[in-house]
């Protein structure tokens, strides 16, 4: 009988220490002094000559007298980044245990599809987003240095083998090994922003404390950009430092250092201050002991970087300690993974790609920086607006930050605030549209469908996608496709290892598994690949795939014919983040129905920014998906051990890439190189009040204003294009809100949470 594992939760760790600690006061503060302010205690014990590192991060624990950080999912103590980091070097390298961890991780990452296009790029592709990068070279490197001794401490090893899937740049592809996902978290105190002083010139970096005081608590101070960081240009040092994140594209891995107010809005869903700050990726990387800002006009701050320590060290005396108690796995660790497997078997095999959703972090109220919103999903993830002024007077916005993946009343709650939005839109004499995607890192699949169809019911979107072949697929086809039942639920409906679910690329059934599998040779290293995967939307089991909807234009929705905006009264915005579903419905708007794309953010240069900046990929597999029990008359289904689930904190790869339309060369949409038809830089407007990025979005598209600094001119009828140079306007400039207070806005921004690794659907990037 085959089972799954379909949540791949740090089963192992141990519950976090909880030591009281306080955010302190900051309102009495200078700006300047607000925004090096450090919440971390300098009373640190004295260790005696016997303590090791792990021990004195204990002792500061319990020397610290700051209540329990509950602002976000994962409630613990900080401590200095420093002691942290000396601990983690402490621990000493287990080389046997190495070498059967990488042996046990092979058989899942056969199922990663892009390893031979992420080596032997599109020249576009490598020119304009990322060089090549060979994964199994890295692989096999570490490997080596494995069986030659060259380690010495774990957290080398660990970090080693962390860096062969980040580097890939590939939101879907990750192995978070557990020295370095399961202990501490790193963090700096100083969120950042990078603004444009007249949405025409080059964005300048400044902390982000001091944009908010000055528009929102002080208006007589003037914020001084950042020149330095370390004792390092501040682009240089940003740009290297974007590398350690999610995305593929440059100007995506940009914004996401950042604070946002996008991302903000969602809580522990979203990447909280940005990766300089410790959300996202970054928070895997230590940032150094401390953290040197130097401003134009010649001050220089110095602050003490952070670690959160998210694990109960009071047993542990050294190193070794650490590595018994938390980084070995014990049989009755291995028990609980094979229970789990064994409950959810026949409930959970029904939804195949997709993860049940598990939030801990619920945003009740609307998000800092957002207008009053018409209608709003309870934790933001979509929402509508109307903006304020008599010359946006037909223009409505709609914010979808995540494709909801939850259980099926979230699925049909998104849904729902989507079609009254829309409604509402049209009751209230609205003709135009924007989508602001900003921030969204994917979800459930069919819930881009969805969305899509509620704009252009008459459309049938395309969407098809490939499995990288494997002797694993075939046997899971060929066990899948003779219908029995299991858990009370026939196989026949598990998608898309059954060839009677599902159409092939003419939307047609496929007669065989042999059809549907193939394989075919294709791409630059001679890999093969699955046949082309479309969804039957007329499906009644699609409900099973789509968070308990049904798709708008089919089945009981097939009523649904009008469509209630024109494509040229619609524009999707996005900060680049855009990732996995959040690549599918953008693909659909451009491709199917003609929707113009603006990006916003990104480096501080005139070139081009794509829409689509994190995995455009179809189908993020964490590794407890490929798991199957050991009783399987299968060869290749055998090979697979709970190993790298018990020592990794997350496991999934990339196993469907999206192919588009009439694409001869079957080119993986990951690979494409698409700018946005317009990039506009950020003002200090726009990261204090996201309706100034609406205003400045629709007077662009459909007004006299113009803030493009890059494209295609499509939205001015003029040709060539667009730079600072070449075009003499300004685009407005718009008020901020004051309705919001200081304080509860820097309180907001502590949201870091790794709720969001294992919960967002059958296509999400894993930040």
């Amino acid at each position: 009988m085959l089972a799954y594992l379909w949540l791949l939760l740090p089963m192992l760790a141990q519950a976090a220490h909880r030591v009281p600690r306080s955010h302190g006061s900051h309102w009495n503060l200078t700006p300047r002094e607000l925004a090096s302010s450090t919440a971390l205690s300098t009373d640190l014990p004295t260790p005696s000559a016997s303590d090791s590192p792990c021990k004195r991060v204990y002792l500061a624990v319990q020397a610290s007298n700051a209540p329990n950080d509950t602002s976000d999912d994962e409630p613990g103590p900080r401590v200095p980044a420093e002691l942290a980091y000396e601990c983690l070097n402490s621990i000493p390298f287990n080389q046997s245990a190495a070498v059967e961890l990488l042996d046990s991780m092979k058989p899942y990452l056969e199922w990663q599809s892009t390893t031979s296009y992420v080596k032997d790029p599109p020249e576009k592709y490598a020119e304009n987003v990322q060089p090549p990068y060979d994964f199994w070279s890295a692989f096999n490197a570490v490997e080596t240095n494995v069986a030659h001794g060259i380690y010495e401490r774990e957290y080398d090893f660990g970090w080693d083998l962390y860096q062969t899937t980040q580097q890939a740049l590939d939101g879907h592809f990750v192995y978070i090994s557990d020295v370095v996902g399961k202990l501490f978290r790193f963090g700096r105190t100083t969120p950042l922003v990078s603004v444009s002083e007249d949405g025409k010139d080059l964005p300048l970096v400044y902390a982000y404390t001091d944009i908010l005081v000055s528009y929102a608590g002080n208006s007589s101070f003037k914020p001084s950009h950042i020149v330095q960081i370390d004792g390092k240009d501040t682009t240089d040092f940003l740009l290297d430092w974007s590398q350690y994140g999610a995305h593929q594209d440059k100007d995506a891995l940009w914004n996401d250092i950042f604070y946002s107010l996008a991302q903000v809005s969602l809580g522990g869903l979203g990447t909280g201050t940005g990766s300089f700050t410790g959300g996202s990726r970054g928070r895997y990387v230590y940032p150094g002991p401390s953290t040197t800002l130097t401003f134009a006009n010649g001050s220089k701050v110095v602050n003490q970087n952070f670690a959160k320590v998210l694990v109960d060290l009071s047993r542990v005396e050294s190193g070794s300690d650490v590595y018994q108690e938390f980084l070995s796995p014990r049989p009755e660790d291995f028990q609980q993974i094979l229970e789990v497997l064994e409950a959810q078997d026949g409930e959970k095999i029904r939804n195949d790609m997709s993860t049940p959703y598990h939030r801990h972090h619920t945003q009740t109220t609307p998000a800092i920086g957002y207008p009053t919103p018409v209608i709003r999903q309870r934790s933001n993830m979509n929402g509508g607006y109307f903006l304020d002024g008599q010359e946006f007077a037909d223009v409505a916005v709609l914010t979808v930050a995540d494709f909801v993946s939850a259980d099926d009343r979230a699925g049909r709650d998104f849904q729902k605030i989507n079609s009254d939005f829309i409604a509402a839109a049209l009751a209230a004499n609205k003709t135009k549209l924007i989508i602001d995607c900003s921030a969204n890192g994917g979800g459930f699949i069919v819930q881009g469908y969805d969305l899509f169809k509620q704009l252009f019911p008459s459309i049938h979107p395309y969407g098809a996608s490939r499995f990288r072949a494997h002797e694993v697929i075939n046997e899971l086809g060929e066990l899948f496709s003779t219908p029995i039942t299991r858990g009370g639920l026939e196989t026949s409906k598990v998608f898309p290892w059954n060839y009677h679910t599902g159409l092939d690329s003419d939307d047609k059934k496929p007669s065989s598994w042999k059809q549907r599998y193939g394989p075919h040779p294709q791409g630059p290293g001679n890999d093969t690949f699955t046949s082309l995967i479309r969804w039957d939307l007329q499906d009644p089991e699609i409900r099973q795939f789509s968070g308990g909807i049904s798709i708008t234009g089919y089945g009981a929705l097939s009523n649904i014919t009008h469509q209630p905006f024109q494509p040229q009264n619609i524009v999707l915005v996005t900060d680049g983040f855009c990732a996995s579903t959040c690549e599918l419905f953008p693909e659909f708007l451009r491709e199917e129905a003609g929707v113009k794309t603006i990006a916003l953010g990104g480096r501080p240069s005139l070139d081009p920014m794509q829409t689509v900046g994190g995995t455009k990929a179809r189908g993020a597999l964490q590794f407890s998906q490929q798991i199957p029990q050991q009783d399987s008359n299968y060869t290749a289904l055998n090979d697979y051990s709970y190993l790298p689930l018990a020592r990794g904190t997350a496991a999934a790869v990339n196993a469907r890439d999206g192919i588009r339309r009439n694409d001869d060369t079957q080119t993986p949409y990951q690979f494409l190189y698409e700018p946005a038809e317009c990039k506009i830089f950020y003002t200090k407007q726009m990261v204090m009040d996201q309706s100034a990025v609406w205003k400045t979005v629709a007077d662009t598209v459909w007004g006299h204003g113009n803030a493009c600094v890059a494209g295609d001119d499509s939205f001015s009828g003029r040709q060539g294009n667009i730079t600072a140079e070449s075009d003499g306007r300004r685009p407005k400039m718009w008020s901020v809100r004051f309705d919001f207070d200081i304080k509860e806005a820097w309180e907001g921004l502590k949201v870091e949470t790794d709720s969001d690794w294992f919960g967002k659907g059958d296509c999400v990037m894993i930040r």
